[in-house]
C-alpha cells in the first residue's frame, strides 16, 4: 500500500513501514510497533496485547505534541479505551486520533506536511 511518496511514512504494508526511505519492520529497524514525531522514528517497545493502557502512551507527552494520531492495527483490533483518551488530553495533548494503521499514517502524513507538531503511535498487524 503507497501512503505518500513524499511521506515521512512512504508506504505502509502488514508488519512493515518504510520511514523516509528507511524500513521498520520485525526484522529491521524500530519494528512493526513505531513511534514516530517528526521523521525520527522509535521502537513503541510498551505497545502489548490488544488493549492500549495509560503505560503504553510513552514519548510523547514531554514533546509539545498538538496531535497525537494513534495506529490501532491494521484491521482495527487494538481497543482504545475512553480513560486512556482522557489520560491523554490531561497531559497537554490537544486533539487524539485513533484510526486503523493505514488510515493513521495517511493522517499523519497530512499534517506533517502542513506543518503541525504531530505524533504517531502505530501497530503494524493485526
Amino acid at each position: 500500500m503507497v501512503i505518500e511518496p513524499r511521506g515521512p511514512v512512504e508506504h505502509f504494508l502488514w508488519g512493515k513501514f518504510i520511514i523516509c526511505g528507511n524500513e521498520h519492520s520485525s526484522t529491521v529497524g524500530a519494528g512493526k510497533d513505531i513511534r514516530l514525531i517528526g521523521k525520527e522514528v522509535t521502537k513503541w517497545v510498551e505497545r502489548k496485547g490488544h488493549i492500549i493502557t495509560d503505560s503504553m502512551i510513552t514519548g510523547v507527552m514531554d514533546k509539545n505534541i498538538e496531535i497525537l494520531i494513534v495506529g490501532i492495527g491494521v484491521e482495527g483490533n487494538i481497543e482504545f479505551p475512553e480513560e486512556v483518551k482522557i489520560t491523554i488530553t490531561e497531559n497537554g495533548i490537544k486533539e487524539l486520533i485513533v484510526e486503523k494503521t493505514l488510515n493513521a499514517c495517511k493522517i499523519y502524513n497530512k499534517l506533517f506536511n502542513e506543518g503541525k507538531n504531530v505524533a504517531l503511535l502505530a501497530h503494524g498487524t493485526c
